[in-house]
């Protein structure tokens, strides 16, 4: 089974939450699984990680529809911030607007972190290539 340090889960539903950690423990294993209800506050756990120079996630499941703080919200702020190390960041949805695929196209190519689009619900045969570490 493969180790990842640390994942945090940045959405609003706390049944996609439950099932994305639930699937976690059957496809990985992992220190610290962390979530978050909006982006907000999320960034802002990364941003004091940051400064005290605390381990970050290897890997964000991050939801797009949230309060306070969107996806596209914390995406760009998110790419701005000083990690060195590539994070993949999950997109996980059930939009199915064209927009949203075109935020994704443009995040996506403005980082060099790995930003990848998963429709909601994610299934289980996918979370194996989900959490592979960037």
């Amino acid at each position: 089974m493969r180790k990842i340090n640390f994942i945090s889960i940045v959405d609003d539903d706390p049944i996609m939450v439950f099932g994305i950690k639930k699937m976690l423990n059957s496809t990985v294993e992992c220190k610290v699984v962390e979530s978050y209800n909006n982006g907000n506050l999320a960034l802002e756990n990364i941003k004091h990680s940051i400064t005290k120079n605390k381990p970050l996630p290897e890997i964000i499941f991050l939801d797009i529809n949230m309060p306070i703080m969107d996806g596209w919200q914390f995406l760009t702020e998110f790419i701005t911030l000083p990690i060195k190390t590539k994070v993949k960041v999950n997109i996980v949805t059930s939009s199915i607007d064209p927009y949203d695929l075109t935020q994704w196209e443009f995040f996506k190519n403005r980082t060099h972190h790995i930003i990848t689009f998963n429709n909601k619900p994610i299934k289980k045969q996918k979370m194996d290539d989900i959490t592979k570490i960037a």
